[in-house]
């Protein structure tokens, strides 16, 4: 028990890696969405803001990634289990709104 915590193999530790990772990796695509955007619809100085918040997304996004699977060795099942958990948070939302819109049009 207190090796694993020596080593900072915890529970904890690894669970906050994943959120860290999750987190970094969600803020490199959007860094690299809006530099699309940017890139594809700026013009001059706003061209090469975006290219360059293209560069960040990617470099946070990769780095990030490969930290985490030389790390804790499961970077897809981190992946997917952040997939599912997304996907869950969509449906339950429409679940919502959906109820939400019914009660509405009923009263």
């Amino acid at each position: 028990m207190f090796g694993d915590w020596i080593a900072g193999t915890t529970t904890l530790n690894i669970e906050l890696l994943g959120f860290v990772t999750i987190l970094l990796l969600i803020f490199g695509l959007f860094l690299l969405l809006a530099g699309v955007f940017t890139a594809y619809f700026g013009s001059g100085k706003s061209r090469t803001i975006g290219v360059l918040l293209l560069v960040a997304g990617i470099v946070v996004g990769v780095l990030a990634a490969y930290y985490y699977h030389t790390t804790a060795h499961n970077l897809g099942g981190l992946l997917w289990g952040s997939f599912e958990v997304l996907v869950a948070a969509v449906i339950g939302g429409l679940v919502a709104v959906a109820i939400f819109l019914v009660a509405i049009m009923k009263s």
